[in-house]
């Protein structure tokens, strides 16, 4: 289990670009993501100069081990900050990391951040429905369904349906 070792978050720097690429694009990763084009060098560049840069997105590398090995990325996308939301993504590159509780670790984490550092009141996220591990993770972590959308998109040659699901700060005032 993540709590058990040595797990934390540091920012992801353009030196991990060829990780996440390799990662991205590797098949049993790239399933899980409704975005399944090939992820290119390129195109990371751009998110990092158009949405990190910008304030717009805030990556994370997920590190393991006394040796604090990457093992996987997690983010914050489409920050708003007037309406206070974000979504949230995850993705685990390192097949030997799967099944460690290293997600659920870091949902909480990006939970905690987002509420407590970033000021946020809502974040949300889209998971296939078919991903029943990832929304295990989800849930364990505090998310709940909000939606579930039928033949919402169309990959691998057929539709597949979309689960939305969210987490509120419940610590809130409710002052504005």
């Amino acid at each position: 289990m993540a709590e058990k070792q040595k797990v934390s978050l540091r920012l992801m720097e353009n030196g991990d670009t060829d990780l996440i690429v390799r990662w991205r694009n590797q098949d049993f990763v790239r399933r899980c993501f409704i975005f399944q084009k090939d992820f290119t060098r390129e195109g990371h560049e751009t998110w990092i100069r158009t949405m990190i840069d910008t304030g717009l997105a805030v990556q994370f590398m997920i590190c393991a081990g006394e040796e604090q090995r990457p093992v996987g990325s997690v983010y914050l996308r489409d920050i708003d900050r007037t309406h206070r939301k974000a979504e949230y993504g995850i993705f685990i590159g390192e097949r030997d990391a799967w099944g460690q509780g290293y997600g659920t670790w870091a949902a909480r984490k990006m939970i905690a951040y987002a509420f407590e550092d970033q000021g946020l009141h809502k974040l949300m996220l889209r998971v296939l429905a078919e991903n029943q591990g990832a929304i295990r993770s989800y849930e364990k972590a505090g998310f709940i369904r909000e939606a579930y959308l039928k033949d919402e998109v169309f990959l691998e040659g057929q539709y597949k349906d979309v689960i939305y699901m969210a987490v509120i700060n419940g610590r809130e005032s409710g002052e504005g």
